[in-house]
């Protein structure tokens, strides 16, 4: 592993030790849902109207572990921090994986 690759690694595991202030933050400050993750009846109630194509596909994708946690909303905010924390470790060793095979067909492709 390159000093480069090492880097990497090292912000991508600190992003991802971080990921559970999108749980703690929202709600120390009393500001609801977590920014970003809002149903589209919330951001109807936002906005006032909802998007045509949010609409549209809103059913498109289920989440494979919804809210994070296998328990539910009802979980302990520290079994959701460990659950956020396994998700952005679980998703960057998918993309990094995804990016090494492309890499690795393209450097194949080049011979």
């Amino acid at each position: 592993m390159s000093a480069f690759q090492k880097k990497l690694a090292c912000v991508l595991l600190a992003l991802a030790v971080l990921a559970p202030l999108g749980i703690y933050l929202p709600a120390k400050f009393n500001a609801g849902d977590a920014w970003g993750e809002w149903s589209a009846k919330k951001i109807g109630e936002m906005l006032g109207f909802v998007p045509a194509g949010l609409a549209k596909g809103e059913g498109v994708w289920k989440a494979p572990v919804p809210d994070y946690s296998l328990g539910g909303e009802d979980d302990t905010p520290a079994r959701q921090a460990l659950w956020y924390i396994a998700s952005a470790l679980i998703g960057a060793a998918l993309c990094a994986g995804v990016f090494y095979g492309v890499s690795r067909l393209l450097a194949g492709k080049k011979r």
